[in-house]
């Protein structure tokens, strides 16, 4: 089982920008479906942002144009700009070595194998 942690979260104010960093630490994240989760209090995990081994990238519809997913080294980030208090919330790192032909299946909970141990985003107003 992989070992994912996410970099520490903070209090970002409105408008404003930060990158959180995943580090996995036993399996090369090349050969993983990595993902970006979010959960705020009181709501389900959804899905932010994923990227398959191949390249291919989905964005929620409400961080197109603001979140940006990459990839260096064995090391996934997330860039959110344009911070939006609605962002709050805890952001986890997850990774999956399943294929899906359907992008879609990737924005299930259940597609991911491994997790990080989450990492508070507030973003004041």
């Amino acid at each position: 089982q992989e070992q994912l942690r996410e970099s520490w979260g903070r209090v970002v104010q409105a408008r404003g920008s930060l990158s959180l960093s995943c580090t996995a630490s036993r399996r090369e994240i090349r050969h993983s479906c990595m993902g970006w989760v979010r959960q705020d209090p009181g709501k389900e995990r959804e899905v932010v942002v994923v990227q398959t081994t191949g390249g291919t990238t989905y964005y929620s519809e409400a961080m197109k144009g603001r979140f940006t997913i990459s990839r260096a080294q064995n090391t996934l980030y997330l860039q959110m700009n344009s911070l939006k208090p609605e962002d709050s919330a805890v952001y986890y790192c997850a990774a999956t070595l399943r294929y899906y032909s359907d992008m879609s299946d990737y924005t299930r909970m259940g597609a991911y194998d491994d997790w990080g141990q989450g990492t508070q985003v507030t973003v004041s107003s």
